[in-house]
């Protein structure tokens, strides 16, 4: 069974200041390519990708990919708080 995963990515980048996909892909060693196929829901990244990804935001793995039939954090987030 393939799991959909939902990414916030594109967001992240842009609340950090508008970073570029190419910035992005430099700072956790991927090609701009795999950046765009992440953002756009076609290339699932590997655990340990997944995890620089939110190093690079200075976030939680949680906070960038989420399965697509879970409320976004940011929500759960607001219900809490």
């Amino acid at each position: 069974m393939k799991d959909d995963i939902r990414t916030e990515v594109r967001r992240l980048r842009f609340q950090n200041s508008e970073m570029t996909q190419e910035d992005l892909a430099v700072r956790v060693g991927v090609s701009r390519q795999t950046i765009i196929a992440i953002e756009k829901g076609k290339y699932n990244p590997s655990v340990g990708l997944a995890l620089r990804l939110a190093r690079a935001f200075g976030v939680r793995v949680e906070d960038v990919f989420a399965l697509s039939d879970e409320e976004p954090q940011e929500a759960r987030n607001d219900e809490i708080g």
